[in-house]
């Protein structure tokens, strides 16, 4: 797979990124919205974007673009990523400050996690948290994704910069034991 495939829910599409995507995912870097992501100046925003996006090249996944069907504003990214750098699989996700509050984060990673399992054919998937981001943990959480202190983390971060929240497998979301999932790959 050389580029995203598209993925629609009854609100949201999950696309490949365009250039134009670009500016929107600087802003998030360059603002406090990222300080649990580490803030980016543009430049090493620029260099991330590409990393996201030439994934899906390199890897056969990476990150989607996240935008409202009713009117294709840009609301954020969820994303299958594995750089160097990072032991596992993860699921990730950011979205704009117009994106917070209605639950896309959650029917987007929902989205990327089932498609991981179903077309990527992985059983296991990962989020890398900081410690303090209270509303990633919350979302992981409510994804079903349990603390996982044994799992190895970026660049051998500590537990102090870093937690990993391990996701349900797809045996699990087909059993019904999490908030939804699976269903458009049942």
């Amino acid at each position: 797979m050389t580029t995203a495939p598209t993925i629609e829910t009854q609100r949201l599409r999950l696309r490949a990124h365009v250039s134009a995507d670009f500016d929107a995912y600087a802003d998030v870097f360059a603002s406090a919205r990222a300080g649990y992501m580490g803030q980016l100046k543009r430049r090493q925003a620029w260099f991330s974007f590409c990393s996201d996006v030439a994934q899906w090249s390199l890897f056969g996944h990476g990150a989607w673009a996240v935008e409202r069907l009713d009117d294709d504003a840009l609301v954020g990214q969820v994303a299958l990523l594995k750089p160097d750098h990072f032991p596992e699989l993860e699921l990730g996700w950011m979205m704009t400050e117009a994106g917070e509050g209605k639950s896309y984060a959650f029917e987007a990673a929902q989205m990327a996690r089932d498609f991981a399992y179903a077309e990527l054919g992985r059983d296991t998937l990962v989020s890398y948290i900081d410690p303090n981001n209270t509303r990633s943990i919350a979302l992981a959480t409510r994804l079903g994704a349990l603390r996982d202190d044994t799992a190895a983390r970026p660049d051998g971060e500590t537990l102090e910069e870093t937690i990993v929240y391990r996701h349900p497998d797809a045996a699990a979301l087909l059993e019904g034991d999490h908030d939804g999932g699976m269903e458009a790959y049942a």
